[in-house]
């Protein structure tokens, strides 16, 4: 007796895929590229070389696509070069390819398919706005997402390399929209994301401090003990701090941005104090909602302190 199989819902597969790639994670450099999007905009604007003073709705289409279609391209690329090291780790042996619930085949497929959507999405700058930067650099900023995943089997600062593939969006997002402009303020944000993003990732590799000793990779905290590690991540979150206090004068951003900055210091402040050395019960709570509010928070302040900088909002409203 034949044994019919069992359908797929569409959400499920949708659930399946997402969980893979952390779609959810998006949101942790999404909002500073948009910021940077919005900073380029307004430069080209004062330069003379745009009719607006905001990005339009296709460039903000494209920023949007280009983003979750390189994490997708990083995120599944280390999926599949991580799969065994996952099966070993019981914290993340039930994720979706060593668990077998989605095929290495499969995840290449979706790797090159989101490559492809990359690539398309930085030519659209110079179909739409004759601006070539962005298809330029496509293909050595997918070799950078991905080289990050074998930092961890050579240094212990991975965390940092890591950091910076992730902080060059709003790098490139600023180049999609006005090259000529890139300079100091986006040097900066680049450093404070990457020092922010640095921080809460050494957080979240305490726990695997073990599994990564018997993998014999090299993570901040098994190598550097979790007391260490923990204040290095105190350290790159205090000179983020620092480098966001640095960016208001460089990129002309005002209170709002301030206010902004002194809100994600008060919450980085009390991520540091949610993990302990002997406590990491709370990393989840730290990685997923605390930064989640932090970028969201600062890169939609930032927006708004931009628009009201070029009296976009006073205007609409009078």
């Amino acid at each position: 007796m034949s044994v019919e199989p069992k359908p797929v819902h569409i959400q499920e597969v949708v659930r399946r895929w997402g969980e893979m790639i952390k779609f959810s994670h998006s949101v942790f450099a999404l909002p500073f590229a948009l910021l940077a999007t919005f900073l380029a905009a307004r430069a080209a604007f004062e330069a003379g070389d745009l009719r607006h003073r905001y990005p339009t709705l296709t460039q903000l289409f494209l920023v949007v696509v280009c983003m979750v279609a390189a994490r997708s391209v990083a995120m599944t690329f280390n999926r599949l070069v991580d799969a065994d090291l996952d099966a070993r780790n019981p914290r993340t042996a039930n994720r979706a390819i060593p668990a077998g619930r989605i095929s290495k085949g499969q995840a290449v497929l979706f790797l090159l398919l989101a490559a492809m959507i990359f690539v398309v999405s930085c030519a659209g700058f110079w179909w739409f706005y004759s601006n070539p930067v962005p298809v330029l650099f496509a293909l050595p900023i997918l070799a950078y997402l991905c080289f990050y995943s074998y930092t961890k089997r050579l240094t212990r600062w991975s965390h940092f390399v890591l950091g910076s593939a992730i902080a060059f969006s709003p790098v490139a997002a600023w180049l999609a929209i006005h090259p000529v402009s890139v300079g100091w303020a986006a040097v900066v944000l680049m450093c404070a994301v990457t020092l922010w993003i640095a921080g809460f990732d050494i957080i979240y590799a305490c726990q695997d401090i073990e599994a990564d000793r018997v993998q014999r990779l090299h993570s901040l905290p098994s190598r550097a003990g979790p007391v260490r590690a923990l204040w290095i991540a105190r350290t790159a979150h205090t000179l983020a701090v620092l480098m966001l206090c640095v960016l208001m004068p460089v990129a002309g951003l005002g209170w709002l941005y301030g206010l902004g900055v002194i809100i994600v210091a008060g919450l980085l402040l009390a991520e540091n104090r949610l993990v302990r050395p002997d406590d990491f019960s709370r990393v989840n709570l730290v990685f997923f909602t605390v930064n989640g509010i932090i970028s969201m928070l600062l890169g939609l302040l930032g927006i708004v302190d931009c628009l009201l900088g070029l009296g976009l909002i006073v205007d609409s409203a009078s």
